[in-house]
């Protein structure tokens, strides 16, 4: 949800500094963030540590970043060479979305979780993240193969770990949940660059500023995301719970259990 350098000087540095003039206006958005649980007051003596964490975690919402796959998916595709690559994307990334709301739907509907290891479902940050990046950075990024492609995707994991740490230090998620969500992403970007010879065609320079100026946009005006806020609705729905079921009721319950 990110840093899309392009393949020429100008994008690269209208992503840097676009997402860096934007970043202190992130605060109010992140504060208000229901999925953030922990105290973030912690680092507030280090406020521009603590702007930059919350950029970051903003970067891996599901309102930023699956709007800029479906983009780059549709433009990618308009080119034939590019269309199997970009299929298998969509299968795996769909995929990847699918387990991870399950994975939250269980907990939250009936409780299915994980008290010994603080997991109540997978970081969808942490899987959008390391299933998202990578591509964008891979394919609009570098437009060769060898190192100059391999660069750009490294560049895009890396994004995503940084994404998936701010989780574990905004307090939104557990080390087991960042880990489950940032595997099932990796692995999704491994299956798609598991083939060497995959097209990166030249794409203009009009792309790449539009997919920059979204995300650095979102980032910072876009409205706190809702995607906790469905999930749970949803989980409702299909469980016929009244109540969801919540991570300190989790924890409440191990208790109990281990003082028996």
């Amino acid at each position: 949800m990110f840093q899309d350098c392009a393949s020429s000087n100008e994008p690269e540095k209208l992503a840097l500094s676009s997402l860096w003039a934007f970043s202190a206006s992130t605060s109010k958005a992140i504060h208000n963030d229901p999925c953030i649980q922990g105290d973030s007051k912690k680092m507030e003596s280090g406020v521009p540590l603590l702007h930059f964490w919350r950029l970051t975690t903003r970067l891996g919402e599901a309102q930023i970043l699956l709007p800029a796959a479906l983009f780059a998916a549709l433009t990618l595709s308009a080119r034939p060479a590019s269309r199997p690559f970009v299929y298998r994307w969509v299968a795996l990334l769909s995929a990847g979305v699918v387990v991870t709301i399950a994975s939250k739907v269980a907990f939250i509907g009936w409780g299915t979780g994980w008290a010994a290891v603080n997991f109540t479902g997978m970081s969808g940050h942490a899987m959008l993240s390391t299933a998202v990046y990578p591509v964008l950075l891979g394919t609009f990024a570098s437009t060769g193969a060898g190192t100059r492609r391999n660069v750009a995707i490294g560049a895009g994991c890396l994004l995503g770990i940084l994404i998936c740490v701010s989780r574990l230090l905004l307090g939104a998620h557990s080390l087991a949940e960042v880990l489950a969500g940032g595997l099932v992403g990796a692995l999704i970007t491994g299956l798609l660059f598991s083939n060497n010879h995959q097209p990166f065609e030249a794409v203009t320079p009009v792309i790449l500023i539009l997919l920059v100026t979204w995300l650095a946009l979102m980032s910072a005006f876009a409205p706190s995301s809702r995607t906790f806020s469905a999930v749970t609705e949803l989980s409702l729905y299909i469980s016929g719970q009244e109540r969801p079921y919540t991570r300190s009721r989790m924890m409440r319950d191990f208790r109990r259990q281990q003082s028996r």
